[in-house]
C-alpha cells in the first residue's frame, strides 16, 4: 500500500543537478519515480502536485503540454 511520505522521497528521487549546479526536476521523472513506488499519478497530476506542495521551483519548460520541466530558483533574488 503506498504511503503519502512516498510522494516527497519520489520526489527528491527525481530531481536532477545540471551542469551550472542548478537543481531541476522534469514531470516524466517524477511519474517514473512514484510508480516504483506503487504510486499512479497522471502528468497533470503531477505537475498539480508540484505546483501545490512546492514554493520554490518555477516551470523552465520549452514546449507546451503536459511533460514539464521545472527548476529550483531563489526568490530572494539569486538563481
Amino acid at each position: 500500500m503506498p504511503r503519502d511520505y512516498e510522494i516527497m522521497m519520489a520526489f527528491k528521487q527525481a530531481m536532477k543537478r545540471d551542469g551550472s549546479g542548478r537543481f531541476t526536476i522534469s514531470t516524466l521523472d517524477f511519474v517514473s519515480e512514484l510508480e516504483r513506488l506503487n504510486w499512479h499519478y497522471t502528468l497533470r497530476a503531477a505537475n498539480s502536485w508540484i505546483e501545490m506542495h512546492t514554493t520554490t521551483f518555477r516551470d523552465i519548460s520549452t514546449a507546451d503540454g503536459d511533460e514539464r520541466t521545472f527548476q529550483v530558483f531563489n526568490p530572494n533574488g539569486g538563481m
